[in-house]
C-alpha cells in the first residue's frame, strides 16, 4: 500500500515533532519556570463546583489513561497470553471506557463552567489556559464520540489492529502510517488532537502531573482560617502618689 506525502506529514512527521516539543519543552520549563510548575489552584475563589468537578475529572482521566496504555501499548497477543479473550477485553474496554469518559467529561464541563461563570477565575485565566481547555475538551469529546459511534452503537471497530500498530511504531522508530490511514475519521481526529495536546503540555498547567502523585495522596489538608487580631496588652500604671507625700528609700 502506497503512502502519500500528506500521510507521512500527518502520521510520521507531526507525531515526532510533537514528541520532541514535549520532551524539550519540559526541560525548558523546568529550567526557566520552576515557580510556575503548579496547577495554579483557584479554590479560594470558588470551591463548590471544584469540590465535585476536580475529583470526577481526575478519576476519569486516570482511568482513561490506563485504558489507553493497555489498548495502545500492549499488543493483543500479550492480553491473550494472560488469559483475557478478545471479546472480554473489548467488552471491558468499551463499558469501562464509557464510564471513565463520562466522568471525565462531566468533571471537565464543571471546571470549564466555573471558570467562565466566576468572574475572578475568568479574569485569572491566562493564554495557556485558553489553549489548554479547548484542546483538552476536543480530544476527550472526539475519543468518546469515536467509541460511541463505532463500538457502542455501531458494528464495532478493532483499533488494536490499526491505530495501536501505528502508535507502537512511533516509539519503536518503525513508523507505519498505513496502519492508521484506513481508520475511521473520528479516530484519526482523536489521534491528531492528542498529538497537539502532548505538544502543548509543557507550556500549560498540566506539568503539575509530574509533581503531584506521590506526596499528594498522603499530605494533610490545607486549612485556611482567619487570623485573630491580638490586642496589645494595656501596661499597668504605677499607683498614683498622694499630694504632699514624698517617696523615700529605706535602707535595707
Amino acid at each position: 500500500m502506497t503512502t502519500s506525502a500528506a500521510d507521512l506529514l500527518l502520521w510520521v512527521a507531526l507525531p515526532y515533532v510533537c514528541l520532541a516539543v514535549f520532551v524539550v519543552g519540559h526541560i525548558w520549563r523546568y529550567r526557566q519556570d520552576q515557580f510556575g510548575w503548579t496547577s495554579r489552584t483557584s479554590q479560594l475563589f470558588e470551591h463548590r463546583w471544584l469540590r465535585w468537578g476536580s475529583p470526577l475529572f481526575h478519576l476519569g482521566a486516570f482511568m482513561v489513561i490506563g485504558g489507553h496504555i493497555v489498548g495502545l501499548a500492549v499488543p493483543d497477543s500479550w492480553t491473550e497470553a494472560a488469559g483475557i479473550s478478545e471479546h472480554a477485553y473489548h467488552a471491558t474496554a468499551v463499558w469501562a471506557g464509557s464510564v471513565a469518559g463520562i466522568a471525565m467529561v462531566t468533571g471537565l464541563g464543571m471546571l470549564c463552567a466555573r471558570r467562565l461563570l466566576t468572574r475572578r477565575i475568568r479574569l485569572g485565566t491566562d493564554r495557556s489556559d485558553k489553549l489548554l481547555f479547548p484542546l483538552l475538551a476536543a480530544t476527550v469529546l472526539l475519543g468518546i464520540s469515536a467509541t460511541a459511534a463505532h463500538n457502542v452503537f455501531g458494528a464495532g471497530y478493532d483499533y488494536r489492529e490499526t491505530i495501536s500498530v501505528w502508535f507502537r511504531g512511533i516509539f519503536t522508530l518503525r513508523p507505519q502510517p498505513e496502519a492508521i490511514t484506513g481508520a475511521p475519521l473520528l479516530f484519526q481526529l482523536h489521534a491528531l488532537t492528542a498529538c497537539l495536546l502532548f505538544a502543548a503540555w509543557p507550556f500549560t498547567r498540566l506539568v503539575h502531573v509530574w509533581s503531584a502523585p506521590i506526596g499528594y495522596l498522603s499530605r494533610p489538608y490545607l486549612v485556611y482560617r482567619r487570623r485573630a487580631i491580638a490586642q496589645a496588652p494595656v501596661p499597668h500604671s504605677a499607683p498614683a502618689q498622694q499630694p504632699g507625700t514624698r517617696r523615700t528609700r529605706h535602707p535595707a
